[in-house]
């Protein structure tokens, strides 16, 4: 019997062939591994209803885009030219089904690595018979960089991003100068970032670094009040009840 270790591809492949004789998902990623960069997201398997399972085998082929590595063009996407805004972190997607229900004169693409919150998002889509949603799966930095082109926006929404709260981890929260810069040089001329979260000490970066950022200027005094098209969430109602604080940015490109 030979004592040679079987190479890391072999090994590979049987776990593979093991996976699938076993019927095991294979967790996919939603980024190039071959990118090295600190990720503001940890790929989660969750939940997956069947209603949602359902949803993205039915309803994905119609609203949802593969990630490419070359720019979209958008208004084949939604089959007409209108502004197109650019959401990070749809979560569950109450809020983004809202938003786009209000303007549908708008474009709408939301950007999510969780599969729940997208099989969420494709029902609320298709309940409320919107026709200008649509989702990515897939890390917003590679989307924003190999699919959207400069100067192509209307505006970007932030709303609620991980906080990564412990001082370790404050590294990975999103919201850094070389995403910023990247979404400004994605906005159009009077173009808008909004950002919104409920952990102040994030508020208080967001600020400095949205400030920072030459090609954007304040549409506020500081902190914007909550614009309208922005709804309150039931976390954050109950969160306001109990006094917690929330804190809305609102940039502008200029």
């Amino acid at each position: 019997m030979s004592t040679d270790k079987p190479h890391a591809d072999v090994r590979a492949a049987d776990k593979d062939a093991l996976a699938e004789e076993i019927h095991e998902p294979r967790k996919s990623l939603f980024y190039d591994p071959t990118e090295h960069r600190i990720r503001s997201f940890v790929t989660r398997a969750g939940r997956l209803s069947d209603a949602q399972a359902k949803a993205i085998a039915t309803l994905g082929p119609k609203f949802m885009i593969p990630y490419q590595k070359s720019l979209l063009d958008v208004d084949a996407v939604f089959g007409r030219h209108a502004p197109t805004v650019f959401e990070i972190g749809f979560g569950m997607g109450e809020t983004s089904a809202k938003i786009s229900g209000l303007m549908p004169e708008k474009n709408f693409i939301g950007v999510e690595v969780h599969t729940p919150g997208v099989g969420s998002l494709l029902k609320l889509t298709d309940a409320a018979g919107l026709q200008n949603q649509r989702i990515i799966q897939h890390d917003a930095y590679e989307v924003l960089t190999n699919m959207i082109a400069p100067a192509s926006l209307a505006g970007v929404h932030v709303f609620f991003p991980d906080p990564w709260h412990k001082a370790r981890h404050n590294k990975r929260r999103l919201i850094q100068g070389p995403l910023v810069a990247l979404l400004a040089s994605r906005l159009q001329v009077g173009g808008y970032l909004h950002c919104a979260t409920d952990w102040e000490e994030y508020a208080v970066q967001m600020l400095e670094v949205l400030s920072a950022e030459p090609t954007l200027k304040n549409t506020a005094d500081g902190y914007a009040p909550r614009p309208d098209y922005r709804p309150v969430t039931k976390f954050e109602n109950r969160g306001l009840k109990l006094g917690h604080g929330v804190w809305d940015l609102v940039f502008e490109k200029k």
